[in-house]
């Protein structure tokens, strides 16, 4: 049996760079006392506490729930990579769904240093071994950090099959600066033109500039997650629920295809999207707003195709019409992304379900898409884990 799942608060905190945030535990706590107020809850109602981050000692969930409250509530905490965020949101739906328990609370946060991603433990295999075999067979590159080679090798995958521009990529990264200027909790809030992001220092020549990827960031958000019931008991906000979740992992194919948009997850990317539209009874058409997981402008493009939002080889045409913001078939990304809202790796899923919770409830303000009735998640792990959902406006 599975009872619906409303999202009855959610909370964010401005996105800062790193140095210039609070430590962790501060914005866990700013996070989930701005879900608790949103959702006009008392922390001792909640019965379950799933806390997302990637860098951070054993029972960082612990440290920052305690600041709100010692209620002795279980406390789970979750690392999922960049998709970290959503996982916290999957196993609190989950548990909320499966009727074990009526009230979750998921946060996620992250306090992150400047610089391109790396390990911390250089002591063991790194579980991407096996990514990094097929990336080194594929690409003959050097002096690009990992996550830049990842990406853009997924871009340039696109490019060579496609014929797709440079250009286009710095279209989606003009797209996101114009979104997160009407964004007060973004990173970045000043508008870049396509020229700005093409003449950026190249960090991958013919393939990448600086601006096209999003940058390092610290920052929290969480979620309320209740039953119909729960809601109705404590007089809470009904008015969207998460219709449909899935998750997946890597496929043989992620590995054996010779394809980087497959290395990067385009695979876990459609076969989510199919279950979620499969399991709400709807298709790709039907959804009004989409945020999904740009923490490249390649990725972005090619999760336009992942998620049947266009057809293999149109994401080019999806952009260059104008498909892809206020105006066109669905609106990507209305709160900036990860290339300008900023992406601290444990809060990102959460940021992305409070900018779509907030867009169904018709409380976006500047970025408020007309009309919007459904909306689609999509956050992306490496190594790797990808959840889509889908809220709607109930």
């Amino acid at each position: 049996m599975s009872q619906d799942v409303f999202v009855a608060g959610v909370g964010m905190i401005p996105f800062a760079k790193p140095g210039a945030s609070e430590p962790y535990h501060v914005m866990g706590a700013q996070a989930i006392r701005l879900a608790l107020a949103d959702a006009g809850l008392d922390y001792g109602k909640v019965q379950q506490v799933y806390a997302g981050y990637v860098y951070g000692d054993s029972c960082c969930g612990q440290r920052a729930a305690y600041d709100v409250g010692l209620t002795g509530v279980p406390v789970v905490n979750v690392n999922n990579n960049c998709s970290t965020g959503s996982t916290a949101l999957f196993l609190a739906r989950q548990a909320v769904a499966s009727g074990a328990i009526d009230c979750a609370l998921a946060v996620g946060f992250e306090q992150m240093k400047p610089g391109a991603l790396g390990t911390i433990f250089d002591d063991r295999p790194t579980p991407f071994e096996r990514f990094d075999a097929v990336a080194d067979s594929l690409l003959k590159v050097e002096g690009v950090p990992l996550a830049l080679r990842y990406f853009g090798g997924a871009g340039l995958a696109h490019m060579q099959q496609y014929g797709t521009q440079l250009s286009t990529f710095a279209k989606i990264r003009a797209k996101a600066s114009r979104h997160a200027a009407n964004n007060p909790l973004a990173l970045f809030k000043k508008v870049v033109s396509e020229q700005e992001v093409m003449e950026a220092q190249a960090v991958w020549p013919g393939v990448m500039t600086r601006l096209m990827a999003c940058p390092p960031t610290c920052g929290g958000a969480a979620a309320i997650l209740c039953s119909a019931a729960f809601a109705e008991r404590h007089d809470l906000n009904r008015s969207v629920k998460i219709r449909a979740q899935a998750m997946t992992t890597d496929f043989a194919s992620t590995f054996d295809s010779e394809d980087m948009r497959k290395v990067v997850g385009v695979d876990m990317t459609r076969d989510a999207a199919r279950q979620v539209y499969e399991h709400a009874g709807i298709g790709p058409s039907d959804v009004d707003v989409v945020e999904l997981h740009d923490c490249f402008a390649h990725n972005e493009l090619v999760t336009y195709e992942g998620l049947g939002l266009c057809g293999d080889g149109e994401a080019e045409k999806f952009v260059l019409d104008g498909d892809n913001t206020y105006g066109g078939r669905v609106v990507t990304n209305p709160s900036g992304g990860l290339l300008s809202k900023g992406h601290p790796l444990g809060a990102t899923g959460l940021a992305q379900c409070t900018e779509l919770v907030q867009q169904l409830r018709g409380t976006a303000d500047k970025r408020q898409v007309d009309g919007a009735r459904l909306a689609l998640q999509h956050n992306l792990g490496l190594g790797g884990a990808c959840v889509v959902t889908l809220y709607e406006k109930a």
